[in-house]
């Protein structure tokens, strides 16, 4: 009986008064549920449980435990919360309270993945994650509960029908997931992790489980082999060891077998699937076995990191290593004590084990107020898209450790930069922030800091702002929100004048880059959900909307009216990118002439032997066109699909120009179908690239990136060798 498999586990850590008050809270959930049943068949009975048990697996408090049972009984059975505070305490009331109020969110904003009307899933999602931190700094362990619901759910979920199982994975594997990585419970992350990536793509999930199943026998072999190797040499040296193989959960290996494909590696070259956790008594012993384990084994270059030296601000500790076994096998090991282990598994929800009328330790209390710091920068956002961004890239992305000159230890998100960090600092340190020096060495400001970097930051003296070129994403400056947001509040009370031309003349760039007719601003500035123009270029110069927002989002927005005019032109077939009249299976090709990528406006022209034929709606065959009667309309479908774009880039001539230009390009990942060159006036030189584009972010994206390129005077999209030319209009503050 899984009550008997409960009291099992709480029995081990709770006293026996404890386990009576667990016991009560079962009894009374048991009444309120009865008759009740869930979509699997079972008694309701068995979800609150389940939960119970998985809360039970990382040693939590009676009270948790007690909530946990009892977390939906006020709305699924109208039990008022006041009879729980009678029965059970205002603690555990207030917890129940709490996760039933997270679990209405979480409904609300799995019905909306609809998304119902007056809402997106950006909205939906934001209140989610607004709710969640909130819940989490108040008492972190109303989301333990709830994270603890969430896994359960989630193993149930085949009974639901397949769109909501997508949906609910989805939402679990963008919130919930890097929330109990943020929490540093990572048995709940990876189960949560594994069986989101089980319905969101079954394909790949089984693929990889037969891949590991199919290399499992040779693999515990050699694992057993390399512990008795390393178990005698420990036992030599009077270290007593627990060594056990680390498992690798299917969704890290999919996704590092990403990371390897575009590097051209496979599944055998995943070193890491090969992997020991070596648990000792003390901190001594945790060094005296590193130097046994590189005595035995040559250690791999740049593979080993103290975090015991050198704690992780959230508290981890342990040893990392590679080392090359035999000289052929890659392997990885994990080195901390047994305290440190439990640690590591269990993260912060370890702070509330035998908590119960005892004060919280100080590293616990620091931990909560950096999430009330978070919350209270996240207010400062306008939008629940920003929010929901906000919070995936400062809260719950990867983490980096640097330090001050003074040797205080600050942690950014994955990716973070200088200016980033300055910004962590001060906001006037950003704002006046003219230069970086990273480990003694002058570095630019879009430097991505690494682990351990020493961060010094140059500032100017007297009254200096930002520039508008740090809300650039292309540039990438700033990768932080934070920073974003103060960069943005500053330029927004600036006159309003300036931001409105500084906006119009970065709309005109992007339009002639993009070869977008001006005519279209209108139409963009209601994407925007502005109702004049003048709002729209404020927004615009003050960084409120960025060029590359603009992009991005001409990519996604389908055109509903279409235009008239088409011609019949050389091509090339796509089979569903495009789809005519609402239906994607017809025959369509992407006209030559004009070569539209997603994001452009497209019409459709019916031709008598080869289908459909795509043309920009601006393309001059289109204009020309005297059949209106085979025009159609046709809008942008799903497949992933590369298109052809012609590129002019303009430049003063000097060697080694094509070099720069195309390894720009190279480091894009974007593909040169053909080059040409042509000499101009006055030692001036034009290129001609035809490369293969994804969609209109991709290529605004990439025009930024060869517009910074040493030289270079204009670059734009160009369509049989007329093009409009963009100069460009860097802030250079």
């Amino acid at each position: 009986m899984v009550f008997e498999d409960l009291l099992g586990k709480a029995k081990e850590y709770l006293p026996p008064e404890r386990l009576a008050f667990v016991k009560k809270a079962y009894e009374f959930a048991s009444r309120a549920h009865e008759g009740q049943m869930r979509m699997s068949g079972d008694p309701y009975i068995e979800h609150p449980l389940q939960t119970a048990v998985i809360l039970a697996d990382l040693e939590l408090d009676a009270s948790a435990l007690a909530a946990s049972l009892l977390h939906d009984v006020t709305e699924n059975c109208d039990v008022p919360i006041s009879d729980i505070e009678a029965e059970f305490g205002p603690e555990v009331a207030k917890l129940v309270d709490g996760t039933t109020k997270l679990g209405k969110l979480s409904r609300q904003a799995s019905e909306e993945a609809g998304w119902g009307a007056g809402t997106t899933p950006a909205a939906g999602q934001a209140e989610n994650l607004r709710k969640l931190l909130v819940a989490m700094a108040e008492d972190p362990r109303v989301v333990f509960i709830k994270l603890a619901d969430r896994l359960h759910n989630m193993l149930t979920l085949k009974y639901l029908p397949q769109e909501k199982q997508q949906s609910i994975s989805r939402e679990t594997l963008e919130i919930y997931a890097p929330l109990a990585h943020r929490l540093g419970i990572w048995e709940l992350k990876w189960r949560l992790e594994d069986e989101c990536f089980r319905y969101l793509n079954p394909e790949e999930y089984n693929r990889i489980a037969g891949l590991v199943e199919d290399k499992r026998d040779t693999r515990e072999k050699l694992i057993t082999e390399i512990t008795n190797e390393l178990n005698r040499e420990l036992e030599k040296a009077g270290i007593k060891a627990e060594i056990s193989g680390r498992p690798k959960h299917l969704y890290s290996i999919y996704q590092k077998m990403q990371r390897y494909a575009d590097m051209g590696k496979y599944f055998n070259d995943i070193y890491d699937l090969l992997a020991l956790r070596v648990l000792v008594g003390s901190v001594g012993d945790c060094y005296g076995a590193l130097g046994i384990v590189h005595s035995l084994w040559r250690p791999v270059p740049d593979q080993f990191d103290d975090y015991i030296g050198n704690p992780k601000p959230n508290g981890y500790q342990s040893l990392h290593t590679s080392v090359m076994y035999q000289g052929k096998e890659r392997l990885e090991i994990q080195i901390r004590t047994h305290d440190m282990h439990d640690f590591a598994e269990r993260g912060v929800v370890i702070h509330w084990r035998y908590k119960e009328g005892e004060k919280r330790d100080t590293g616990f209390e620091e931990g909560v107020k950096e999430l009330r710091q978070l919350i209270e920068w996240h207010r400062e956002l306008r939008g629940a898209e920003e929010f929901v961004e906000a919070v995936r890239t400062d809260v719950f992305s990867d983490q980096v450790f640097v330090y001050t000159p003074k040797g205080e230890i600050k942690d950014l998100p994955k990716g973070a930069t200088p200016l980033d960090f300055a910004y962590q600092i001060h906001t006037d340190l950003g704002h006046q922030c003219v230069g970086a020096k990273v480990n003694g060495r002058l570095v630019p400001l879009n430097y991505q800091l690494k682990n351990g970097d020493v961060v010094q930051i140059m500032s100017a003296k007297g009254d200096r702002g930002p520039s508008r070129d740090w809300l650039n994403s292309n540039l990438g400056y700033t990768n932080t929100s934070h920073a974003k947001v103060k960069i943005r509040q500053w330029f927004t009370k600036r006159e309003r004048t300036e931001n409105v031309e500084r906006g119009r003349e970065l709309l005109e760039k992007l339009m002639r880059q993009l070869g977008i007719k001006f005519s279209e601003r209108e139409h963009l500035a209601e994407l925007f959900k502005h109702d004049n123009l003048d709002d729209f270029y404020n927004a615009i110069g003050y960084g409120g909307i960025t060029t590359h927002q603009i992009a991005s989002k001409l990519t996604t927005v389908e055109e509903e009216t279409p235009k008239e005019a088409e011609a019949e032109v050389p091509l090339r077939q796509v089979t569903s990118t495009v789809k005519v009249l609402g239906a994607g299976d017809m025959l369509t090709q992407l006209a030559r002439c004009c070569n539209p990528v997603p994001g452009d406006s497209i019409i459709g022209y019916v031709t008598r032997s080869r289908g459909v034929t795509v043309h920009r709606r601006d393309c001059v065959n289109v204009v020309n066109e005297e059949e209106k009667e085979r025009m159609v309309s046709v809008e942008w479908g799903q497949a992933d699909v590369l298109y052809p774009v012609r590129v002019r880039v303009d430049a003063w001539d000097r060697v080694g120009l094509m070099r720069d230009v195309t390894m720009m390009v190279a480091e894009e990942k974007v593909n040169i179908v053909a080059a040409n060159l042509a000499n101009g006036e006055e030692q001036t030189v034009s290129i001609f690239l035809t490369l293969e584009i994804g969609d209109l972010a991709q290529l605004s994206r990439l025009l930024a990136k060869i517009e910074g390129v040493r030289s270079v005077t204009s670059v734009a999209r160009t369509a049989e060798g007329v093009t409009t030319k963009s100069t460009p209009q860097t802030d250079t503050r």
